[in-house]
């Protein structure tokens, strides 16, 4: 078997909040009945024109910034041309070769993502497949469109190919959207589609700079389902490789359900759409005030925020990256740390007890058990399976009552802790002529049975460091 890279490059689609759609004054809002929020102009009607959407501008603006995008001095619309029953005009306005948002890039784990382009247009009307296999174009009984959606502004964002894996791609596509949602542009929920991402996946010889030919994986709506369906496709050009045949440009969709890949159509180029610039809609110039002042209004971006951990707070790469895969998880964690002055425990306690922030559990509760577990007070294992839920239970109660109310205070270094190892001692004289004869891991056998005892409030170490001085 051959050895085989994969290369990856992601158009991500991107619905902007804005209060209306991009070219119109209809009302830009997720869930209304359908076919409520149209008018002449989303609808295709003859002799109506376009406005072009001051907010969406200055969001796109701030999405290129956030990116480290070239902005162009001028910028300008086309339409790019193709029918189906989405496109009322039988048209869309969009951007080709001068987009608001030129060359770019964004880090992540792994690398340097170029972003060739991030463009502002139309989105389309929505499908909706009924009857038969419901949700299947192939095989619906009848197609309904839903033209709420026909007009909202969308960027697209397109990477270069410079993604090496699944697993690259998804925390890529994850930095992505909580930089986005941080800058306040979408809400980047792909259940609603407001986030939508189409993968562009070849493979080449291992130490190949050469591209192969690259197939389109159309409208991923997870994280889950894009890996999966890159995966597949990953594994299907191999296969055909390695077999003697030859890899055909095409669009494929990835079925969840059967994991399986199913050809859609042959992959259309920039001439098949006949671009040509929209004679309605004047050329954007975006004014040097304008864009210093979108970049005044961005906060600390996650890329930043990353770096910061790393350096300031001393934080591995991983548990940088998984604390800002979420704003809040980042904002909670950083009240955490200066609260109880170790960012690594806490960093720890964010990540792997999740439901702390859905449980209400304040920051500075928090911080107060990771304190009473450095001072000794409690045991790491006390904290987090009893003292943990007591607080969920309860999150506006001071941990510190918690644990004299309930008992939970570790016993330490007393007379009580050192009687018990000797009971123990005695009671195992096997495992004790074990230990003596050489097998050291028995005192882990030992430790256990104390650690019962206790319920956990005595500290593991300790009790391994008494039976050790006792049995030497």
């Amino acid at each position: 078997m051959s050895a085989w890279e994969p290369v990856i490059g992601l158009e991500i689609h991107v619905q902007l909040d804005t209060r209306t759609k991009m070219f119109c004054a209809c009302d830009n809002r997720f869930g209304a009945e359908p076919n409520t929020l149209t008018c002449p102009l989303c609808l295709g009607h003859p002799g109506v024109l376009p406005v072009i959407n001051e907010a969406a501008v200055d969001k796109a603006l701030a999405i290129g910034l956030a990116l480290n995008c070239e902005i162009p001095e001028r910028s300008r619309f086309h339409r790019k041309n193709y029918f189906y029953p989405d496109s009322p005009k039988a048209y869309q306005i969009s951007q080709y070769d001068e987009p608001i948002c030129g060359p770019g890039h964004l880090d992540v784990e792994g690398g340097r993502v170029g972003i060739v382009r991030a463009h502002l247009e139309e989105d389309a009307a929505k499908l909706v497949h009924a009857g038969g296999a419901a949700g299947r174009i192939a095989d619906a009984d009848v197609s309904l469109v839903d033209f709420n959606r026909c007009g909202t502004p969308l960027v697209e964002i397109v990477t270069e190919p410079d993604l090496r894996s699944p697993e690259q791609a998804v925390a890529f596509l994850a930095l992505l959207r909580n930089t986005l949602r941080t800058i306040g542009v979408s809400d980047c929920d792909m259940e609603k589609g407001s986030m939508r991402c189409d993968a562009n996946v070849s493979v080449r010889p291992a130490g190949s700079t050469e591209l192969g030919t690259k197939t389109e994986l159309k409208n991923m709506n997870s994280f889950k389902f894009l890996a999966e369906g890159m995966a597949a496709e990953i594994e299907r050009q191999k296969q055909l490789l390695d077999g003697g045949g030859t890899v055909e440009q095409e669009t494929l969709h990835y079925d969840p359900s059967a994991k399986a890949l199913r050809s859609l159509r042959s992959k259309e180029e920039a001439h098949d759409y006949r671009y040509f610039p929209e004679p309605d809609l004047e050329p954007l110039a975006p004014s040097a005030e304008l864009i210093e002042r979108v970049r005044g209004r961005l906060p600390e971006l996650p890329a930043a925020r990353i770096a910061r951990f790393e350096s300031e707070l001393g934080l591995t790469p991983q548990y940088a990256h998984d604390l800002n895969a979420e704003a809040r998880i980042a904002d909670y964690f950083e009240q955490v740390a200066a609260e109880s002055g170790d960012p690594k425990t806490a960093a720890d306690w964010v990540l792997n007890q999740p439901t702390l922030l859905d449980s209400g559990v304040a920051p500075a509760g928090t911080a107060t058990v990771i304190r009473l577990v450095a001072d000794g007070t409690i045991t790491n294992t006390i904290a987090r399976q009893q003292l943990l839920p007591l607080l969920e239970a309860d999150p506006g109660a001071d941990p510190k009552a918690l644990v004299e109310r309930e008992g939970l205070a570790s016993i330490g270094d007393s007379d009580e802790l050192e009687a018990m190892v000797d009971e123990v001692i005695a009671a195992n004289p096997a495992f004790v002529e074990q230990f003596k004869g050489g097998k050291d891991g028995v005192v882990n056998a030992l430790v256990g049975q104390v650690m019962k005892r206790t319920q956990g409030r005595a500290d593991a170490r300790q009790v391994q460091q008494l039976f050790r001085s006792k049995l030497s």
